[in-house]
């Protein structure tokens, strides 16, 4: 497995305007990740998301780091301003810029729900992740949806998700922080799910329970009530290294990226969860 890092890693530093994504590249090399995974493209203004895709591009080949993944958000069941349509057009539009990129996995989100239940909207949405992929397909790109946005996170919603969709380009991405979101120990989720793994997210959660006090600015609340925040990688309390294990009992061997949403500073956050993730892929 190699270690990817994500843009939205260095959110504090990227969504101040501190530094722009093309700087994330050279930071991410700096660190010693293996590659670097978008979220979004924020193009600086006057410049088109295609025009910018390509200047990533172009310091990603320049500096040697592969892109693992693009990701960006979706909602398919609600739509792009209150049309599906719109919005399928638009998630294949980012597809095509998955291909300046050069990133051959992309995710996209499901849906945040509409008030209905999961499996009442199972078709709809598996249908429509089918067209995507299908699409994508023709373009050399795999898709994937991962467990985000309390709606569409459990481990057995992604599984009836994956098996509906029921097609070879489409598969999971697995975030072991996020089923924490939905109350969900991230170990029995991964020993689940892990079949199905394109790709994978490293995150880590300082977790406090509903019983407790409210501890917080920096912490938010999980589906029941409790209390998440953001951690350096190995200093938390998701069990990283039990969901690495289920990784490679899966065989899983592709990128794992790490998705650090800290208070800590970037930088000391990124080489220190990158140094615990790869002495944990050793160990496991």
């Amino acid at each position: 497995m190699k270690i990817s890092a994500s843009t939205y890693s260095f959110g504090n530093m990227l969504y101040s305007g501190e530094i722009s994504q093309l700087d994330c590249i050279r930071k991410a090399k700096d660190i010693g990740f293996d590659a670097i995974e978008f979220v979004d493209i924020l193009a600086p203004e006057g410049t088109s998301k295609e025009e910018y895709a390509k200047r990533l591009s172009d310091e990603c080949k320049h500096l040697n780091m592969p892109v693992s993944s693009f990701t960006f958000g979706a909602d398919l069941l609600n739509g792009s301003e209150g049309n599906i349509h719109h919005e399928i057009e638009r998630v294949k539009k980012m597809v095509d810029i998955a291909v300046i990129l050069g990133a051959k996995v992309i995710r996209h989100d499901a849906t945040t729900g509409d008030g209905r239940s999961f499996d009442s909207i199972l078709p709809f949405l598996a249908d429509t992740c089918h067209e995507i992929t299908i699409y994508a397909a023709s373009k050399g790109v795999r898709t994937t949806v991962e467990n985000h946005g309390f709606f569409c996170q459990d481990s057995d919603r992604m599984e009836k998700l994956y098996n509906a969709v029921n097609h070879e380009n489409f598969g999971l991405l697995l975030d072991m922080g996020n089923f924490l979101c939905a109350d969900e120990a991230p170990e029995k989720a991964f020993g689940r799910l892990a079949p199905y793994a394109f790709y994978a997210h490293a995150k880590d959660f300082h977790m406090k329970s509903a019983m407790l006090p409210d501890p917080g600015e920096g912490f938010f609340k999980t589906r029941s009530g409790n209390y998440l925040r953001g951690a350096i990688v190995g200093h938390g309390d998701v069990p990283v290294l039990h969901c690495i294990k289920a990784l490679k009992n899966a065989r899983y061997d592709g990128y794992i990226s790490i998705e650090f949403e800290g208070m800590e500073e970037n930088m000391k956050a990124l080489t220190i969860g990158m140094n615990n993730l790869r002495r944990y892929i050793k160990e496991a």
